[in-house]
Formats: structure tokens, sequence, C-alpha cells
């Protein structure tokens, strides 16, 4: 199995590296062997290594400022995405795809299903959004796996911040009503090389093709999540300032941010787990790993 691997450097890329080359013949590509941005050489990509799999973990993620650099944001998580969705039709091969819970704006009550129609709130969710529709409509063989809340180690997220502040104060407001679940990057990795063995070559494989929601079991708001890696970072000896006790959950209305964010990112994952016969690990279990090994690095 040959497969192409788009957005090598980046939180997901890099954990899908190792995977992905225990899979079969990797070409792994940068920015610098495969911009996004770069439109017109994706086909030209796609045709020159005739890849059994895509698999496309790029994308436009800086959320508040796709609010006023749009177009970008659109080039990337759209117009470039199907681009390859019309290139892997064209070439018969699968499109692995990474969307995100910014679809939705947050206001159902209970966990979204691949069926809710998304309502993104920002540019970044209709951008995606978009992409995701472009892949479904372009008649390629795929996997689209809608994820919550992704962070890995060495890279700038949501978890590596809380514990920075917790290094530098004795205090910090955190939204305590957005609730999701935060999901590795390590997850998302083991899970899309199990799928791809299932569904790609496989008898009955193409019935697999479809939209996925990947994300651990359970789910916590902001505030609380901040507090169990502050928690756990003084588990694992991390020299902070700052207690769980110091953190004071607040409104998202009381923290404005140029884009908004969905209240709530629960994504119901019994279509993935039904489909590839999976039980997926709760949420704290790979929180509790992250923050092993960060504190382990000596940063904290």
């Amino acid at each position: 199995m040959k497969i192409l691997l788009l957005g090598k450097d980046g939180q997901v890329g890099r954990a899908l590296q190792p995977v992905l080359a225990a899979a079969g013949e990797l070409i792994a590509c940068g920015r610098a062997e495969a911009d996004l941005e770069q439109v017109g050489e994706l086909p030209r990509l796609v045709a020159g290594h005739r890849p059994d799999v895509i698999v496309n973990a790029a994308a436009y993620t800086a959320v508040d400022q796709a609010e006023t650099d749009a177009d970008r944001a659109r080039l990337v998580n759209t117009e470039a995405v199907a681009l390859l969705a019309a290139a892997a039709h064209r070439s018969g091969a699968w499109l692995v795809h990474y969307s995100t819970d910014y679809v939705f704006d947050g206001t159902k009550p209970s966990p979204y299903t691949e069926a809710d129609a998304p309502a993104p709130l920002s540019v970044y969710g209709a951008t995606k959004s978009a992409g995701d529709h472009a892949i479904t409509q372009s008649g390629c063989r795929h996997l689209i796996f809608r994820l919550s809340w992704v962070y890995a180690p060495r890279s700038n997220n949501f978890a590596r911040v809380m514990l920075r502040l917790a290094r530098e104060r004795t205090s910090i407001n955190v939204v305590g009503d957005q609730i999701g679940a935060p999901t590795s990057a390590a997850l998302v990795a083991a899970i899309t090389a199990t799928a791809i063995a299932r569904a790609v070559g496989q008898p009955g494989g193409d019935a697999l093709s479809g939209l996925y929601h990947l994300a651990p079991g359970g789910a916590v708001s902001r505030s609380d999540y901040a507090k169990f890696l502050i928690g756990e970072a003084h588990q694992q000896g991390a020299r902070l300032q700052l207690s769980a006790a110091g953190v004071r959950p607040i409104a998202s209305s009381d923290y404005p941010t140029p884009a908004a964010r969905p209240l709530n990112s629960r994504l119901d994952t019994a279509k993935l787990c039904s489909s590839f016969a999976l039980v997926l690990p709760p949420w704290q279990d790979e929180a509790r790993r992250w923050v092993a090994e960060t504190v382990a690095e000596g940063a904290y």
C-alpha cells in the first residue's frame, strides 16, 4: 500500500508518520513538498505519486485569524480539499481527511451525530464544513474524521498553554461553559491506521467510506480540563505556582474572541465504534499520559 501524507509537521501529522510507515510505503510531505495554498500543484502531486491512500492532515487552523483572513482559510480548507478529492476520485485512491467540531453551533443539548446539519459560527468552521461537503460530493472513497480539542506533545495547544500559565501565575480564568472531549493526536493516529487497514483493499471495505466522529469517551468543560491537567502535573512533580483550586470558571461571554466557539462540542462516536469494532478510552487516559510525558521533558 502506498500512502501519501500531507501536513506531516502538524499535531496529527507527526503522530501519523510512524503508524502509517508501518502500514505501507509512506510519502510524507510538509509544506515545502505540498503547499495547500498552491492548489494547482495538488492534482499533479497525486498523479505523480499514484498513492492508494491520501491522508490530508494539513489545514488552516488559526481559528481567530481566519475571521480576517477568510480567503486564505477558504483556499486551504475548501478549495484545496475539493481538488484533492477530485484527484483521488480520478486515480481511485482513498482520501482520509480531518474535520472539526467547529462545524456545529454548539446549541444541541446532546452529543452531535454525523447526521446533524452543520451550522458553523466562524469562518474556520464554515471553510472546514465546505471542505467536508466537497469530499462527500466528489465521488471518491473517503474517511472523514471529525475531531474535537486536539492536543499533542511539543505543539501549541490548550493543554500546553494551561501548564505554561500554571507555571507563571497563581490564578487564571478559564471558560467553564464550553464542553467537549480532549482528543490526543496519538489516539487519532491509531484509529486512522485501524480504519485504513479495515477499509482499503479489503472485501466490503468500500462500504466503510463515509464521515465519522472521532473522540475519546466522556466530556469535560475547559475549566475542569485545566484543573485536571494542573492536578496531574503536580502529582508528576511539576514546578507550578498554580493549583487546580486557582482555576476560576468564567462564561464564554466574559472571554470574547474574534471567532465564536461552540458551547457543546460533544461528538457521538457510536457510528465509528460499530463500523470498526472499536472501544474508545476515556479522555482522561491519554491526557494523563500526555501530562506525564510533558513534565518528564523538564519544561514544567
